[in-house]
């Protein structure tokens, strides 16, 4: 027994030798993995860069084929363009007396602004090719040069006496947004990407109001039926540039239901990064 011992013990003190040796006479290099850290012991003392062990972490290249955005917001502003034979019976039954100067703007106070619950993009191929689309609601304000004032039952539109400070139509939507995006640098951050969407829009109108005030009578709303259409449909596109976005969308009809022709849009900025 003692002699069994002591020939291993001797057998183990010749292999520590031989290791010892080897390990003076040849470089040895060890690679340790901890999770997604890389440490690099090349046996030198010194190895290459600086300091005794050289640490790499590495990145995962993989790009989540969903993208969710929340809160998107767009501001800009919106118009319509008017097709309306103001001659025709529709158009004077609507509007008795009407013509086209009724319904001019005030551009600069025309202001579209949409709220985008929700944003996502959906990788369709290689994430150069996309599926984009979100829940918001758009909101519409058609500020008027002129003293016109909306009416419900029956709906239509007439010509004030009033001088008004402020006289405009609100039109609100619920509005589901869907579009081909088209990413011309799928390996970059969302906010640094280029690229371009096409698509359409379908709205629900849940709330319709003219607003209007003036020094007889203070400030005023009609709420309800004001003749404008349920359901609108667009045609929608986005530019993207960076971390600049720009939006527009143009409806496929008038927003009225008879007497009118005045197909609404809009164009502005989005934002939809706060980091």
């Amino acid at each position: 027994m003692l002699k069994n011992i002591t020939f291993l013990a001797m057998i183990s003190f010749a292999a520590t030798g031989a290791m010892a040796q080897t390990d003076s006479t040849e470089k040895k290099s060890d690679t340790t993995r901890i999770g997604n850290i890389i440490i690099i012991n090349d046996g030198t003392g010194t190895p290459s860069g600086q300091g005794s062990d050289e640490v790499y972490r590495k990145k995962s290249a993989r790009t989540s084929n969903l993208h969710t955005d929340w809160m998107v917001f767009d501001i800009g502003f919106n118009n319509f363009n008017d097709k309306t034979d103001y001659s025709s019976e529709g158009a004077q039954n609507y509007a008795p007396g009407s013509d086209a100067n009724w319904f001019n703007l005030r551009n600069g106070k025309s202001v579209n602004v949409n709220i985008w619950l929700l944003m996502q993009k959906l990788n369709l191929v290689n994430h150069v090719v996309n599926l984009k689309y979100g829940l918001g609601i758009e909101l519409y304000n058609f500020h008027y040069e002129e003293n016109i004032r909306y009416a419900k039952n029956p709906p239509g539109v007439y010509k004030d006496v009033i001088d008004y400070r402020k006289n405009k139509l609100a039109t609100d939507y619920v509005t589901v947004p869907l579009m081909l995006n088209f990413n011309f640098t799928p390996h970059n951050p969302s906010h640094k990407s280029f690229g371009i969407s096409a698509g359409v829009s379908a709205g629900y109108l849940y709330s319709s109001r003219n607003k209007y005030i003036s020094d007889e009578t203070d400030k005023e709303k009609t709420k309800g039926n004001l003749g404008l259409n349920d359901f609108k449909l667009s045609y929608i596109a986005e530019i993207q540039l960076g971390p600049i976005q720009f939006y527009g969308s143009y409806a496929s009809k008038t927003m009225y239901k008879n007497g009118l022709d005045h197909t609404p849009y809009s164009f502005g900025l989005r934002f939809n990064h706060w980091q």
